[in-house]
């Protein structure tokens, strides 16, 4: 959530910054209910002060020769008046805090300046590559064409499921399985993260620390129990458990940063895909992914956007996939996301680059949601933290790179070398026949 202090009195540059999302602030509508909203408070502020100021009248009168009863009576009438006012702005203020709170929970995060202005991901910026396509002496075929004869199973995911669901079966399924933990042991063992197992399940609260509700709920898999009082969500990323390990926290300033790193299953309804990459594995409601976390001194978070942009690239390069990186410009870039940068690996089947990794700072943003924050050792005060996440990598895009780049004309997949220790020793996955 942006600081509705710096939002008030700077509603001008927010405005414009915020066009760079496509986002229109309403300024009016903001002003409006932020001038009530202070109006009721200041009303039920002198309110309390009345309230005093008759409970002194009390002791006044008592030294006056009164009785405490008669004390009483004597500003009973005017007591029972002040308090039904009271309830009245006390419930408007109560009312109007809530609207002031899903306004800005509504409004998305700030860009920064650098971020390349444009309405879509056709005006993303590339700022590198890494790797050669590789050229093939015949026509490469793609995942879904080599996962028929080697253990992809549309027909038996959409038959348990429905669509957009998979089963992968022998060999394929062993290469999946060793992709999350090649994965995983490149981000801790070279990169420093500590490995976490969080739930699979979360509840609202973690999903509003970090930005998918109240906005995006119905990308969201939710549970319905009969008698449960409050209803559970599928994780659509583990960037979800791993921040809000943060929340409502006060970090020591020594401790940071952390670094936290995750392998689960991510749950996504996709329905704001609007029927986009229905074939194959590219958009599917169930998937893998190898989460990175960082939690961040402020002055440290343009710092560790490009380290953790090279630690994702790091397993594209040891896997030798071809890939570039790409800096999002204002209106591909996400809700909460001040800064990202995705890499797009190749992929021969489609003779294009498709996005497998995205890693984005998102500043104090959801650290204001969740109430993260450090102790600052110069002030002794409580501070905001930054917090970045990405994805190290994705693993059931990954697994159609390999496919798709390590493929030979017989149809078969020659597994990159760096996976070798993972495989008990299969070097290529043959066609079944």
């Amino acid at each position: 959530m942006l600081d509705p202090r710096y939002v008030r009195d700077n509603p001008e540059e927010v405005a414009r910054l915020l066009l760079k999302k496509n986002f229109n602030l309403d300024i009016e509508q903001m002003q409006q209910l932020d001038s009530e909203r202070r109006a009721v408070q200041t009303q039920a502020q002198n309110r309390r002060a009345d309230k005093k100021r008759l409970s002194r009248q009390v002791g006044t009168l008592i030294g006056q020769g009164m009785t405490p009863e008669e004390a009483r009576l004597q500003v009973t009438d005017q007591l029972a008046e002040l308090d039904s006012e009271l309830a009245a702005l006390e419930s408007r203020e109560k009312e109007l805090l809530a609207r002031w709170n899903r306004f800005f929970m509504s409004v998305p995060n700030l860009p920064e300046e650098a971020v390349p202005e444009g309405k879509s991901e056709a005006c993303n910026v590339e700022l590198r590559r890494w790797g050669t396509p590789p050229r093939f002496d015949f026509t490469p075929a793609d995942h879904v064409d080599l996962g028929a004869a080697l253990g992809l199973d549309f027909n038996a995911g959409a038959k348990l499921s429905g669509s957009r669901f998979v089963v992968i079966r022998n060999k394929l399924a062993r290469l999946h399985r060793a992709l999350a933990q090649f994965m995983l042991d490149v981000q801790v063992d070279e990169h420093g993260y500590q490995e976490c197992y969080t739930p699979y399940l979360v509840q609202s609260q973690a999903l509003e620390g970090t930005g998918q509700l109240p906005k995006f709920a119905e990308d969201l898999f939710r549970t319905s129990t009969e008698g449960q009082h409050e209803p559970h969500y599928l994780i659509p990323t583990a960037e979800v458990s791993l921040t809000n390990l943060v929340r409502e926290t006060v970090l020591d300033a020594q401790q940071l940063p952390i670094k936290l790193t995750a392998h689960t299953p991510c749950f996504r309804s996709e329905a704001g895909s609007y029927g986009r990459d229905t074939r194959g594995m590219i958009r599917q409601h169930q998937f893998d992914k190898v989460e990175m976390v960082c939690i961040t001194h402020p002055s440290a978070s343009a710092r560790t956007l490009e380290d953790m942009t090279t630690h994702a690239e790091a397993i594209l390069q040891k896997l030798e996939l071809p890939y570039r990186v790409m800096a999002l410009c204002g209106g591909d870039l996400g809700f909460g996301a001040a800064r990202t940068y995705d890499l797009e690996v190749w992929l021969p089947g489609q003779q294009q680059y498709r996005e497998i990794s995205s890693v984005s700072n998102c500043r104090d943003f959801q650290a204001r949601r969740m109430q993260a924050r450090f102790r600052d050792p110069e002030t002794g005060n409580p501070a905001l933290v930054h917090t970045l996440n990405g994805s190290g990598l994705a693993v059931g895009r990954t697994l159609i790179a390999v496919m798709e780049n390590c493929q030979d004309a017989r149809g078969c997949i020659h597994i990159p070398e760096a996976l070798h220790p993972y495989m008990g020793g299969v070097k290529v996955i043959e066609r079944q026949t």
